[in-house]
């Protein structure tokens, strides 16, 4: 879809990291970017708080969703159930509810971008939610494409990616482990959130897509 002054874009979590990343590209091109987050009065966590938001903005061209959680980690026999069905809330069921919205707010040749993560598809101990919920958007994402069809749907799945996600982290111990990550990835390097933003970017302009899966990982997959 080629982008005009009357395109309407909108970025579900488009307020920090990746997703603002990718706000900032769009914003390059010609129409209008709505940056939608928490900090923004948007509770994702709540579907009816979702269809209302995307009611008072109108039909947009495309949506993006970007919005992540903090999932705890530990084992499936210790795992915080309650902070996992929180986490679930946000990134799962916040993507279903901005799906859903989709449905009936996209016009004609739009476009939906889901997130999920390069863990949905690699064993790593002590990562069982985050695990689960980026396997389940990468098994919706499917039939997500199939039911809204000709709306085109892809999810994008990052690595480690260098954002204020780890802004709390001591900074020494922040460089060493993403020093360590790089070294250890077939790319050499950790992901910015430009290198990611572009995977969005390629979803909304090929027309030919949808059910897709993109991988910016650094190679993480294939180690």
């Amino acid at each position: 879809m080629s982008f005009n002054d009357n395109t309407q874009s909108v970025i579900v979590g488009g307020t920090s990291g990746i997703g603002r990343a990718v706000a900032d590209a769009l914003a390059q091109r010609p129409g209008t970017v709505t940056r939608a987050s928490g900090s923004t009065g948007l509770d994702i966590a709540d579907p009816q708080a979702i269809q209302a938001w995307f009611e008072q903005h109108g039909p947009v061209d495309h949506i993006v969703f970007t919005a992540g959680s903090q999932a705890p980690g530990g084992s499936v026999e210790e795992v915080d159930v309650e902070a996992a069905k929180a986490a679930f809330d946000i990134k799962f069921w916040g993507a279903i509810g901005v799906a859903q919205a989709a449905a009936s707010h996209l016009r004609p040749g739009g476009t939906l971008t889901l997130t999920s993560g390069f863990l949905a598809r690699r064993t790593v101990p002590g990562t069982f939610v985050k695990t689960a919920i980026n396997a389940a958007l990468e098994a919706t994402v499917k039939l997500l494409a199939k039911e809204l069809a000709p709306l085109r749907v892809n999810i994008v799945s990052p690595g480690l990616t260098d954002t204020e996600a780890y802004s709390a982290m001591d900074d020494e111990k922040r460089r060493q482990m993403l020093e360590s990550t790089a070294a250890k990835l077939p790319a050499g390097r950790v992901a910015q959130p430009e290198d990611v933003a572009a995977g969005y970017l390629f979803a909304i302009d090929n027309l030919s897509m949808t059910g897709a899966i993109i991988d910016i990982d650094g190679g993480a997959l294939i180690n």
